[in-house]
């Protein structure tokens, strides 16, 4: 949806929703990836699980974080949309490396572990990361950099929300 776009990455609690909203407080185009894109599907085909794979696998939160994916065909619409100056798709997907070529520049949210376990404690139980075995998996994904595009731009996403969002934006 932009002529320029941009993915904006990182591990649940690192800031994503957090920025997506300041930039669409600053007048910018945002696609909120997890809300608008995601789906639960094989990361290999990119079909989606049926009913039963989703229910048997609902509590099992390492499995539903590696089907955690994006719609490619979506993405790329989006991506192929000009009528905005520049968009932003916030989220995180298993399937990135389908599309990751679509993007101007990816940029990775950055936090220490003490400042992600911060912001996943404040979080309620019904939003992802509240329950102790989800930020197990948050932890752990954290520390061994798992799924988190390569050769990405690093923001430091401990800063002040404004200034995380004014680096991001004085590198598009």
């Amino acid at each position: 949806m932009g002529i320029r776009n941009y993915l904006i990455e990182g591990v649940s609690g690192a800031g994503k929703t957090s920025v997506a909203t300041e930039l669409q407080q600053r007048g910018y185009h945002v696609i909120h990836g997890d809300r608008e894109l995601a789906y639960k599907g094989d990361p290999e085909t990119g079909e989606p699980l049926d009913a039963f794979a989703r229910e048997q696998r609902s509590q099992d939160v390492a499995f539903g974080h590696k089907h955690h994916l994006w719609n490619v065909d979506k993405v790329k619409s989006l991506a192929a949309d000009r009528s905005h100056p520049a968009s932003f798709f916030c989220g995180g997907s298993r399937n990135f490396h389908r599309f990751i070529h679509l993007f101007d520049a990816v940029f990775v949210l950055d936090v220490d572990v003490g400042t992600l376990k911060r912001r996943l404690a404040d979080r309620p139980e019904d939003e992802f990361g509240g329950k102790a075995a989800e930020r197990e998996v948050i932890l752990e994904l954290h520390a061994t950099q798992a799924d988190i595009p390569r050769n990405a731009i690093a923001i430091d996403a401990t800063a002040p929300l404004a200034r995380v969002v004014d680096d991001i934006l004085s590198r598009c």
